[in-house]
């Protein structure tokens, strides 16, 4: 199953990105890699992504596997916030 989830994109999984007048970094960001394959995603937008609830059950799979493999890759915004962003997923859902 996760290797079948790693192919997909959260536009194969909730639909294409449909524009919105909002404007902001954050949607400017996921807007960019919505149609990037789960497994090319930085553990950066891996932990966005989980912490607006996003294709949560995909995303907190390929998350977890990240941090049991040790996985660094060097994007996060501070220490441990792909495991912080973890936490807060198992607790919402």
């Amino acid at each position: 199953m996760l290797m079948q989830t790693n192919n997909q994109s959260v536009a194969d999984l909730l639909g294409a990105w449909v524009e919105t007048d909002w404007k902001s970094g954050l949607i400017e960001r996921f807007r960019t890699v919505w149609n990037k394959p789960l497994r090319d995603l930085t553990n950066e937008e891996l932990a966005s992504f989980l912490r607006q609830r996003i294709a949560m059950a995909q995303i907190l799979a390929i998350a977890e596997s990240r941090i049991t493999d040790g996985v660094d890759d060097d994007t996060e915004m501070y220490d441990g916030e792909l495991e912080a962003a973890i936490e807060f997923a198992r607790k919402s859902i």
